[in-house]
């Protein structure tokens, strides 16, 4: 069982014709259950912050408005991520199986994604002797 867990959230867009990572987090969980807990909260934050709700939030009125038909909804995408159970239940097993977790999506400008991956999967990796293949 892997007890310790790094996360990030990264956005990634296109800048000056260069594929460019903003990091809007970082957090290293004591637990499954806490990184689990982080990855459902970046996402809902994403979510909120890309799909406020017009009444609620400090715009005024008419300053938000709908996107086309053909634009992902990533907002839509998060939220759903996290409301499935059975989703968070597979993700889970993976991460304590050792492996890495990737949760992305995008529109037609960025795309966000969700890493997680367990501390001791990383530290065994580097224990493993390189592989070394000769060039001819």
């Amino acid at each position: 069982m892997h007890d310790e867990f790094l996360c990030h959230v990264t956005a990634y867009g296109i800048c000056g014709g260069r594929r460019i990572g903003v990091p809007l987090g970082t957090y290293r969980a004591p637990t499954l259950a806490l990184a689990l807990w982080w990855l459902r909260d970046r996402a809902g934050w994403i979510a909120e912050r890309l799909d406020p709700q017009p009444g609620e939030a400090p715009y005024p009125p008419r300053a938000l408005i709908p996107v086309g038909a053909g634009v992902a909804d990533v907002p839509a995408v998060l939220r759903a991520w996290c409301a499935d159970a059975g989703g968070q239940e597979l993700i889970a097993e993976q991460l304590a199986a050792g492996r890495l977790v990737r949760i992305a999506t995008s529109d037609d400008t960025t795309e966000y994604e969700l890493l997680a991956e367990s501390v001791d999967a990383l530290r065994m990796q580097r224990t493993i002797p390189a592989l070394v293949v000769p060039v001819a």
